[in-house]
């Protein structure tokens, strides 16, 4: 008799717990290892990837069942996949790469071996990709890469970076640029971390100063890195949008609770915002549901993806401005004072979401998306020529 999806649910569950890698170390180093040896386990106990195809380790997941899966591992609050090479490079590979790449690539990055980072943005060409000016020249069997990128989360733990480098001339546009895989230990690979508003530093920058990579790196035809940028961008911009909707959840619940804690919740304004937000959370699930089911379908999230990215940038930073009014005067304390409630969790959220609206895609692109791609509105005419 097959498992039904509620046994899968509780078996899950059971995995989920009994392996549990406990609290989350503060030292920096630590941590790292900590996330690995999850990870390991994760992938060994047959738990991860739950819509990698089999044949990459992953689960090839049912929809239903890739629903409980990112329900139940949200609720047990354990370490994500580390960098973006799971949600965003992986579909690219598995939809572009060659059988050598993905037999070399797709495994260690699941099981977190392998830490992979997005090197697209760059100083003058963020939001405008077609912009970008690294360059990658042909030597023989190389590419030698010279040029900086920016705004790179987890570079500093990377070992490899999946960047676009413009094989072409600046005027050629999309139509010059290349997708290439580059080890992040190799020479004239400078990362500089880059401290933001919360005191971390979540990002970095990346130079590159005559680094040779091999041809095979190269993911795609030179100069037919543009259609595994579109792929890579509709997946960053639904990556996690299931497990989002699963974390808010808890966070909401949790937001309530203050909000009781700090006698609060008999204020019909008080009352009315947390409506909104729990009625905002359930469309957010019922998003993160469609984005699956559209993946599945055709293999790609699609346009509407940039509606699930803007829906969740802004609900987060609205949630965290709410929590931080909450607080009342302890709204102004953060994880160094020993005064500051929960840690100052809260308060870390709002800096941190500070962000949301710039970090995949600025909100503004991810509304010229919406008009364009979804609604079928003309072209906005203050973005420069494709």
């Amino acid at each position: 008799m097959s498992e039904t999806d509620e046994e899968f649910r509780l078996r899950l569950r059971a995995f989920l717990t009994s392996s549990h890698p406990g609290r989350r170390p503060k030292d920096r180093a630590d941590r790292l290892g900590w996330q690995k040896a999850w990870l390991a386990a994760l992938f060994d106990g047959g738990f991860a990837g739950p819509s990698w195809p089999r044949a990459y380790g992953g689960m090839e997941l049912s929809f239903a069942r890739q629903v409980i899966y990112h329900e139940e591992y949200a609720k047990a609050r354990l370490p994500r996949p580390l960098g973006t090479g799971v949600s965003i490079a992986a579909p690219t590979i598995i939809t572009y790469g060659t059988d050598e790449q993905k037999d070399r690539y797709l495994r260690p990055m699941l099981r977190g071996d392998v830490v992979w980072a997005q090197g697209y943005s760059e100083p003058d060409a963020g939001s405008d990709l077609p912009a970008l000016r690294t360059t990658a020249s042909r030597d023989g069997d190389v590419y030698v890469v010279n040029g900086q990128k920016v705004w790179t989360s987890a570079a500093d733990i990377a070992d490899i970076i999946f960047t676009l480098v413009r094989t072409g001339s600046v005027e050629s546009r999309q139509d010059g640029i290349s997708y290439l895989l580059i080890d992040a230990h190799a020479p004239g690979v400078t990362i500089r971390p880059l401290r933001d508003l919360t005191g971390d530093a979540h990002f970095c920058e990346i130079f590159f100063d005559d680094v040779r990579v091999p041809v095979a790196n190269r993911v795609g035809a030179e100069n037919g890195g543009w259609p595994l940028v579109r792929t890579s961008l509709g997946h960053e911009r639904a990556a996690g949008v299931m497990n989002q909707a699963a974390t808010y959840r808890r966070v909401l619940d949790e937001l309530i609770e203050l909000a009781r804690e700090r006698g609060l919740t008999s204020d019909p304004l008080v009352r009315d915002r947390l409506a909104g937000f729990e009625m905002r959370v359930r469309i957010m699930r019922y998003t993160g549901m469609r984005t699956i089911a559209d993946i599945i379908a055709r293999g790609e999230p699609g346009p509407a993806s940039s509606t699930s990215r803007l829906f969740v940038a802004l609900f987060e930073q609205e949630l965290h401005e709410f929590a931080v009014d909450v607080l009342g005067p302890y709204g102004v304390l953060d994880r160094e004072d020993p005064h500051a409630v929960q840690r100052g969790r809260w308060v870390w959220g709002f800096l941190r979401t500070r962000a949301s609206t710039i970090g995949a895609g600025t909100a503004e692109i991810q509304r010229n998306t919406i008009a364009e791609q979804v609604l079928g509105l003309p072209r906005d005419p203050g973005m420069p020529a494709r």
